[in-house]
């Protein structure tokens, strides 16, 4: 039997893992999700992906990373897509490429540790879709990770633990050397080793510093790395890391993306063929294609890019992940901060040592950045957060290197305290990681139910579990309005509605056609009264709107 020229994901994980060793060259992972949550705010809407999925599957990327980080909490928060049914879309478009990814470890896709019984939920179902799980935990705590491998590994699937990369004089070859050892003790050689750079930082010297070291004490052993371009620099590092023998680099599409999140895919591919180095069962044309698209379509996503344009050298320092970059610059915007943004950075540099100088990866990021903000709107330390509580109490895992000072303790862990209890007192009683009872799955499913007066898939059940709020705003939100996804950017963005008149004819994924015919729309106080006929049955939907809002 001939070998397949390809990787796809009707081969058991082994097979591909095989084909990863044996293969010339090096592999491509496309990570449209990273890129919309990085440089778009994660609003990239299932049009744009399907319209380009048939060129990508061309491609013959090694995978396609669409799901996980924020991507699943944005996707239900914003009403844009159930994270299963973005999936199933996706699968059915891209037959012929791995789906792969990116999971927090305990955290799964959200911003707490969640119980087993939770995690073990989530990964068998989204294992239905996903081929290849990339795992981390921002403090590189690996047993923080180990119900996740074991989900994952069950399921059949490829398992890719990543070490989180930082450049503080603690993250030494050695430190990281000994991470794999305790990655590979417990999850055993037949997975890839991921090296996940969320924040840009170090140069492609230290980069391949880092593979070759690895590589030395694990020569067997398949590595990925993934990095963020917002030093304009990631190129050179992704160079250096197959040159040292990584097999896989995440990457972006020229036509999209390209500064807080990946590198481009086709700059790469030319720097490395002056080396001799070809991008294993890629082909160029249908990568080509897909930026051609591209480039129009993001003109639809524009107002969700970043305020704060250009690549940022200074990330070096204040290590703000790309992956929160335009979020958290928002923030500042809306807070009216960016005039202040340099002092923010400032702080947040501060905050890095105070903590530790752990990696600034979700929930990191986010805890780091919000007490930055909180130390310049209301002094250092003077309003924390309960996740920075929670850090501090080590609910997340241990300080690798060093603990912050007693004094940030203090105000930190006594602030809002009404029991009189000191700090060194609430750490004794109250430190470390917490064994998270299981949830009562049955309960949560009749009181979901209940809310939404319907029975609830598996599925829904699972949403709910990690987003309870959010979750349940979303599926009634799907109930009331249906598959809104079907609708086009330029048609769910569109600002100051649609006269009076207006036919919006969309085609769903089975290629049906269907209209939309916007027979009038009014306003009584607060609530927009909008008559449609929606494939010529009448609807009247009624909009609660803020005041002052059209």
């Amino acid at each position: 039997m001939s070998e397949p020229k390809r990787i796809t994901p009707d081969m058991p994980a082994e097979k591909i893992l095989d084909k990863l060793r044996r293969s010339p060259g090096y592999f491509l992972t496309n990570n449209e999700r990273d890129v919309s949550q990085s440089d778009f705010k994660g609003r990239i809407m299932p049009q744009t992906t399907l319209k380009v999925a048939p060129f990508r599957d061309e491609t013959g990327y090694f995978a396609f990373e669409i799901s996980g980080g924020a991507s699943i909490h944005v996707d239900l928060l914003r009403k844009q897509i159930n994270p299963f049914e973005k999936l199933r879309l996706i699968r059915k478009a891209m037959p012929r490429t791995l789906l792969q990814t990116v999971c927090r470890g305990r955290n799964l896709f959200g911003y707490r540790p969640y119980p087993d019984n939770v995690i073990r939920m989530t990964v068998r179902l989204f294992s239905r879709y996903i081929d290849v799980w990339r795992i981390y935990d921002f403090l590189n705590h690996i047993p923080n990770l180990m119900v996740v491998a074991e989900e994952v590994k069950r399921a059949g699937k490829i398992l890719m633990p990543c070490i989180c990369f930082n450049t503080a004089p603690e993250y030494t070859d050695s430190y990281y050397i000994e991470k794999v050892e305790e990655m590979v003790s417990t999850m055993g050689e037949d997975i890839i080793l991921g090296i996940k750079n969320h924040s840009a930082l170090g140069t492609p010297k230290r980069i391949g510093e880092l593979v070759r070291a690895i590589r030395q004490r694990f020569p067997y052993l398949l590595i990925s790395y993934h990095g963020h371009n917002t030093d304009g620099n990631d190129l050179g590092r992704m160079v250096a890391a197959v040159l040292e023998g990584a097999r896989i680099v995440e990457v972006s599409d020229h036509g999209f993306g390209g500064m807080f999140g990946q590198a481009p895919a086709l700059s790469f591919i030319q720097t490395l063929n002056d080396y001799g180095l070809k991008a294993t069962g890629l082909k160029l044309q249908p990568l080509i294609n897909t930026s051609d698209i591209l480039r129009r379509e993001r003109r639809l996503y524009e107002r969700f890019e970043s305020p704060y344009r250009g690549f940022d050298p200074t990330v070096k320092k204040h290590k703000l992940s790309g992956g929160a970059t335009t979020m958290a610059l928002d923030q500042a915007d809306d807070l009216n901060l960016m005039d202040r943004i340099h002092e923010v950075f400032d702080e947040l540099i501060q905050v890095n040592a105070d903590m530790g100088n752990i990696c600034s990866a979700t929930p990191g990021t986010q805890i780091f950045w919000t007490t930055a903000v909180n130390n310049v709107l209301h002094g250092r330390y003077e309003k924390p957060t309960d996740d920075l509580k929670r850090l501090l109490l080590g609910r997340y895992g241990p300080f690798p290197f060093y603990d912050p000072p007693e004094w940030i303790y203090e105000k930190v862990l006594e602030h809002n305290r009404t029991d009189g209890r000191k700090w060194m007192q609430i750490l004794s009683e109250e430190a470390g990681v917490q064994s998270i009872e299981d949830a009562d799955t049955v309960e949560c499913k009749r009181r979901l139910e209940g809310k939404l007066q319907r029975s609830v898939t598996d599925e829904e059940l699972c949403l709910y579990l990690q987003f309870p709020h959010d979750a349940l705003e979303y599926l009634r939100f799907e109930d009331r309005f249906g598959k809104t996804y079907l609708l086009p950017p330029e048609v769910w963005f569109k600002r100051g509605g649609f006269p009076d008149g207006t036919r919006i004819t969309v085609h769903d994924d089975t290629g049906k056609t269907h209209h939309i015919d916007v027979i009038s729309t009014r306003r009584t106080d607060d609530l927009v009264h909008t008559s449609l006929l929606v494939d010529y049955h009448f609807q009247t939907n009624a909009t609660m709107v803020r005041s002052g809002k059209s």
